[in-house]
């Protein structure tokens, strides 16, 4: 398994809107075992394809305290959304920035599994902001586009003032 680089925010490859797998192959099943390895050495709670560069619906998710409950979703998709929470949400794309953001309390997803099986999950609190920021990822979206303009361009500023102090 390889550590994959993940983008930075205001990386425009992020914005980028991921296409739908068709074949789960050895390739795709290699790059979830990837993306894992590298979720779990960020050290995060998910990730989604775009972030490393790869523009397919495909997130992993382990929001257990133990992280021993891994969760790949291919070609995710929403069937069901309930309630509403606001909670403080980050992102490896946005590393060290936290912010509240609303988002369903509960939500059914349809995907596929890394063996290509089809299943549904229902999730609620942290599984379901997850599920719901990650799929976000796939739609070209960051948790920061539900801030205000004000908060969005100052979060943009010290992201890109942080991205010159590494070249």
């Amino acid at each position: 398994m390889a550590i994959l680089q993940i983008l930075h925010f205001p990386d425009p490859r992020l914005r980028k809107i991921s296409t739908p797998v068709i074949d789960i192959d050895d390739r795709v099943r290699t790059l979830v075992d990837d993306m894992f390895a590298t979720m779990y050495y960020a050290p995060g709670v998910g990730l989604a394809a775009p972030q490393v560069n790869v523009h397919e619906r495909i997130i992993v998710i382990d929001a257990s305290e133990l992280k021993n409950k891994p969760i790949c979703l291919i070609n995710p998709e929403i069937i069901l959304q309930e309630g509403i929470d606001i909670q403080e949400e980050g992102c490896l794309s946005l590393p060290n920035l936290y912010e509240k953001v609303p988002r369903a309390h509960r939500v059914v997803v349809k995907a596929l599994s890394k063996e290509g099986k089809k299943f549904e999950l229902d999730a609620e609190d942290l599984l379901s902001v997850c599920i719901q920021h990650e799929i976000d990822h796939l739609d070209g979206k960051i948790f920061v586009d539900y801030l205000s303009r004000f908060k969005r361009d100052r979060i943009t500023k010290k992201m890109e003032k942080m991205r010159l102090r590494t070249l």
